[in-house]
């Protein structure tokens, strides 16, 4: 079995089996940082209206998930976890001696080696939407099955597309929760901010541009300095000025408890 050098990965074909939004993100960072190119990616999907968004970027269209496998050295899984054992089975011959990058919420290391054959290599990789912009969260299980140049690969292709961080198994889902499931709640205090605003006049557009890039400098300031976040909401609390008023309301509505709270329930959504 031939063993691929990180060079010649970069010159094979990259196959995406499954194109939903997550799988379009990626595929759109990915080239938007020209990591890769679009001829060198197949995909398939069953909606011929999700292939048909990523239409423009000058991928290879497969027919079915076969040639998907057939073209590709290294797969992206990206289907619905209620229909992946159904989609892996059937290609489990094909898929030996190659290696997949697997996105699909659940199905980690130890539940893969239980459906393909032991030449299969794979990971679990959970990444978030804002790949696309190339400011991702993306999260890559410790525990895998890829070679030493198949890992680098994946590690360079995440990098491209924002931060990595290697992840132990037993970690793999709160931080999913916290990385994949938290950008809906940070759009929702987007929206709520940006209305807050509204109220007091502020053109919607506007507010949402302010909104989105206090949010954006805020995280990165806190990433950059290192600071504790709560010495950084201290430093903009005057004694008595207006912001620690608008903390004490989001205090009362115990808006800390909520997204405990809501982390909890991502985690443990089953």
């Amino acid at each position: 079995m031939k063993v691929y050098t990180l060079w010649e990965i970069m010159m094979k074909k990259i196959g995406f089996i499954g194109m939903g939004n997550m799988a379009g993100a990626i595929l759109n960072g990915m080239i938007k940082a020209e990591f890769l190119s679009g001829d060198s990616i197949c995909a398939y999907d069953i909606s011929l209206d999700q292939l048909k968004k990523v239409e423009s970027l000058g991928i290879e269209f497969a027919k079915n998930e076969q040639e998907v496998v057939e073209k590709s050295e290294i797969i992206f899984i990206a289907v619905k976890p209620q229909v992946i054992e159904n989609v892996l089975l059937p290609l489990k011959e094909k898929l030996k001696g190659k290696a997949i990058i697997s996105i699909v919420l659940g199905y980690d290391f130890k539940k893969y080696e239980e459906i393909v054959d032991g030449s299969t290599r794979h990971i679990f990789v959970m990444p978030n939407i804002p790949v696309q912009v190339l400011e991702g969260m993306c999260l890559l299980e410790e525990t895998h099955s890829l070679n030493k140049d198949e890992f680098e690969f994946t590690k360079k292709l995440f990098e491209s597309i924002g931060r990595v961080e290697i992840v132990p198994s037993h970690l793999i889902g709160v931080a999913g929760a916290l990385c994949g499931c938290s950008p809906a709640f940070i759009y929702m205090v987007i929206e709520a901010l940006a209305d807050g605003a509204v109220k007091e006049g502020m053109p919607r557009a506007m507010a949402y541009r302010l909104a989105s890039q206090m949010i954006l400098g805020s995280g990165k300031m806190q990433l950059e300095t290192n600071i504790h976040p709560a010495i950084l909401k201290d430093n903009v609390c005057s004694p008595g000025g207006s912001t620690i008023q608008g903390v004490k309301v989001l205090e009362d509505g115990k808006m800390r408890s909520l997204f405990i709270e809501a982390i909890s329930k991502s985690t443990n959504y089953k």
